[in-house]
């Protein structure tokens, strides 16, 4: 976290730092990852989900507004009906909100993994975003970015909301989406809340996956390769026993 930053600072900061971190690590900012060629030395691209969607899918503006659009741009990728169905009921009472996020289950499945070099993607929809700040100029879109590597999420950062009005009324709706059928939907959380009432500074976060960073820095494929501790699965018991 840092006081008195926004979700720009962190970009600027977690390019700094990887293209430092890449250099004292591997010696270079050009590295072998699996057969592909990453690029640190050049500026890394900066993308909102919009554009992404347009330059890799091919998307126009009727997308991201009007949910027919949505829908039928899914189904040109395949996205599974009961998924769209399911997105559709959540989302009865505000089509902008419904449009927004079948537009995300396309990024997800389609533009992800085409982010191979180190990539800024921002603009993500508020209704995917429960904790981050509403942006000034689209209340539908959210201050957030994801940084990428290689077609993975390496890391997740946004100014950080510090209403307790508006965090409130989002946990409201985390409850109903959760009361749905939304398994990733977060309870409401009374702490949080009280401690927003008694203030928080303009603050901007950041979490950053250490164990995706060093598969890229050691040029590993599996993710087990470079945990340090892995979790244990139990130990199943004969019958009988």
């Amino acid at each position: 976290y840092q006081a008195y930053a926004t979700y720009e600072d962190l970009m600027d900061m977690t390019e700094e730092m990887f293209r430092l971190l890449v250099g004292e690590v591997c010696g270079s900012l050009k590295i072998d990852y699996l057969g592909t060629t990453l690029d640190f030395s050049r500026k890394f691209e900066r993308l909102s989900v919009f554009e992404a969607l347009k330059e890799y899918c091919h998307a126009d503006d009727t997308v991201f507004f009007d949910p027919r659009a949505a829908m039928a741009f899914a189904k040109r990728f395949e996205i599974e009906e009961t998924v769209l169905r399911e997105i559709e009921k959540k989302h009865a009472e505000d089509t902008r909100n419904m449009a927004l996020r079948v537009c995300m289950e396309v990024f997800e499945k389609v533009v992800e993994d085409k982010l191979v070099q180190p990539t800024f993607v921002y603009g993500y929809p508020l209704v995917v975003s429960p904790l981050a700040r509403r942006n000034d100029k689209d209340p539908y879109l959210c201050d957030r970015f994801e940084f990428f590597i290689a077609g993975g999420e390496v890391a997740n950062a946004f100014s950080e909301l510090n209403d307790p009005l508006d965090q409130a009324e989002r946990f409201k709706q985390q409850l109903k989406a959760k009361g749905m059928g939304d398994e990733e939907a977060m309870e409401y959380d009374e702490d949080y809340i009280r401690a927003l009432e008694y203030g928080l500074c303009p603050t901007a976060g950041e979490g950053i996956g250490i164990d995706r960073v060093t598969m890229i820095l050691t040029n590993q494929s599996n993710i087990r390769d470079v945990i340090l501790f892995p979790l244990m699965r139990e130990e199943q018991k004969q019958s009988g026993e």
